[in-house]
């Protein structure tokens, strides 16, 4: 049976980690077809052929609708700027094709909607590009809350902080622009709330707060453009089950780069983790003789599945790239009908109504409810 035919619409930093990530599944997994890399869409012919050459991929083109008509191509990864998200995946979705989008969904939140009903329409399988949840610690601490390790929690605490736009003299480009969204937000905290997702289910209401550090950005031709959107934002949330917690998203936090620190405390004991260091979490539990309670550090090895396919020893470590193979395993197990860890488009859409919800309490200055 012939492996999966892929398209790929981009080739910045999230279409070389889906490049690779269609690459390398099959090698990793050994229990799939190896997909077979089609055609590489880029902005011109000239980069698209360099990259699909790079790359491994069969064929290229400078216009991304030329993938919507090739019978050849069954999914189509989608890894352009913010912006263009909507239109790309509900086209590929009307052409019959299975979606792999990056998040977020879309900067409005009636073409997340488009989006979703897409979908919906479609049949087609259309998962967003939420990688940190695939991370075997995060699926284990998931498992120990599940099993009342900490017992019932009752507050979460989660701050995601890089410092990639924490220099004043950074030139303006699309990031700030409010066409790509609210900032920290919609192009940042959604990671944290996919994982807030994950282990607790969807926010039900939200009151936030967001700063500009810098008013403007210089031009690279001179002069200063205002900053349209926010680098900063605090949010309390109620979770379900009522279960409290903050977010706090910081793209300007000199220092860290990538940090996704998450602290649950439950009646029995706290779990952290931090993304930096996205290999370990710590566990305390609230048993035995108090001399010897604290915080004890636990390695991913063999035994949290998936790191078993990569390394076959403990405390070595995975990366980045290869929390974007697991994904894609899973978008894989999906298309075949099977049980997946992914983030559809009907709970993406719900991750897009909490920041939402999130800009529209910052507007108001009160407590918005998700489903208002």
């Amino acid at each position: 049976m012939a492996g999966l035919g892929i398209g790929l619409i981009g080739t910045g930093y999230m279409g070389k980690c889906h490049a690779l990530a269609w690459n390398n599944v099959a090698s990793i997994f050994g229990d799939v077809e190896r997909p077979r890399l089609i055609t590489l869409a880029e902005v011109n012919a000239e980069l698209a052929a360099k990259k699909a050459t790079e790359l491994g991929f069969a064929n290229s083109t400078g216009n991304w609708r030329d993938l919507l008509s090739d019978p050849s191509i069954d999914v189509i990864s989608v890894t352009t700027p913010n912006a263009f998200h909507a239109e790309m995946a509900i086209a590929a979705l009307e052409a019959g094709k299975h979606v792999w989008c990056e998040k977020p969904m879309a900067p409005a939140l009636a073409d997340a909607i488009r989006m979703r009903d897409a979908a919906a329409r479609s049949g087609r399988v259309a998962v967003m590009g939420y990688n940190y949840i695939q991370n075997p610690m995060i699926r284990h601490i998931r498992r120990l809350i599940g099993e009342g390790a900490i017992g019932a929690v009752n507050h979460v605490r989660v701050e995601m902080d890089e410092d990639f736009m924490a220099d004043p003299a950074q030139p303006f480009y699309w990031k700030s622009e409010a066409s790509s969204g609210y900032g920290a937000l919609d192009d940042f905290a959604v990671h944290p709330l996919s994982l807030l997702f994950t282990l607790f289910g969807h926010v039900e209401a939200v009151v936030t707060d967001m700063v500009k550090p810098y008013e403007t950005r210089p031009l690279t031709g001179g002069g200063e453009r205002p900053v349209e959107n926010h680098d900063i934002a605090s949010v309390l949330l109620r979770l379900e089950g009522g279960i409290s917690a903050a977010l706090m998203a910081n793209r300007s936090a000199w220092g860290r780069k990538g940090r996704i620190a998450v602290q649950i405390f439950g009646s029995a004991g706290s779990i952290l983790f931090d993304q930096e260091r996205m290999n370990e979490f710590q566990l305390y539990q609230a048993s035995g003789r108090p001399e010897e309670q604290g915080f004890r550090t636990i390695l991913a090895a063999p035994h949290h599945k998936p790191y078993d396919r990569f390394i076959p020893a403990p405390g070595h470590g995975l990366g980045f790239n290869d929390l974007k193979v697991i994904e894609c395993r899973e978008l894989i197990a999906a298309i075949g009908g099977d049980k997946a860890h992914v983030i559809g488009f009907d709970d993406g859409l719900r991750i897009e109504r909490s920041v939402h919800a999130m800009a529209q309490s910052f507007a108001e200055q009160r407590w918005v409810s998700v489903e208002e």
